[in-house]
């Protein structure tokens, strides 16, 4: 049996200054800050005090302290890894989300969309992004730890769920799991059959999902 926590990260700095994100690194505000406890206690109350438990999270600032937040909880140590970041918006991070959407350039209807950069200098296209989350989450499976936290990006939680049920990367062209800033996704794989299930997408802990 295995359950799989993927958070993605509260209230930042780039979301009230209306700035690209991506690997832009920004701070949790005020508010992000008792968001993330406030996801702390949820995974607490979520996990049996006495199981072993994983924590890995992006190595962001906004990552990174939010699993400070769930580390000081649950006392356990985050594994930072950059392969858990959000795409990489090249030239556009850090400038004004205005300034992106007059110049990106949306994937094509049906064809190749995992080559697709949204036509920013220095962006990643979403294979290179897929194939970095699929292999972070891939090292992270590989433990057989029961109870695994994974704290990342609204964006990079795509990759992580299309991992997490077998999706082969090169299909991920249309995939799109939704989740709100400051939430969980709650993943399970059974011990008999080893059928891994979406049991909840993008729950907040005042509005579970």
């Amino acid at each position: 049996m295995r359950t799989l926590y993927v958070v993605t990260h509260p209230e930042a700095t780039h979301h009230v200054g209306g700035v690209v994100g991506g690997w832009h690194d920004s701070r949790l505000t005020p508010a992000g800050v008792r968001a993330a406890a406030a996801l702390a206690r949820s995974l607490r109350a979520r996990i049996p005090a006495d199981a072993g438990v994983e924590l890995y999270a992006s190595d962001l600032r906004r990552t990174a302290r939010t699993a400070e937040e769930v580390s000081a909880l649950l006392g356990v140590r985050p594994v930072l890894d950059p392969r858990l970041r959000e795409k990489s918006y090249g030239e556009a991070e850090g400038k004004p989300q205005e300034w992106l959407d007059r110049r990106s350039v949306p994937p094509p209807k049906s064809g190749e969309r995992m080559d697709h950069d949204e036509g920013v200098a220095g962006a990643e296209t979403k294979a290179a992004w897929a194939r970095r989350v699929y292999a972070a989450t891939e090292a992270i499976l590989r433990s057989p730890c029961a109870h695994q936290i994974v704290v990342t990006h609204g964006g990079s939680l795509t990759f992580v769920v299309a991992c997490w049920i077998g999706m082969p990367v090169g299909s991920a062209g249309y995939a799109a799991f939704r989740a709100p800033a400051g939430s969980i996704t709650t993943l399970y794989e059974d011990d008999y059959f080893h059928n891994r299930q979406v049991v909840g997408l993008g729950e907040t802990p005042d509005r579970p999902g």
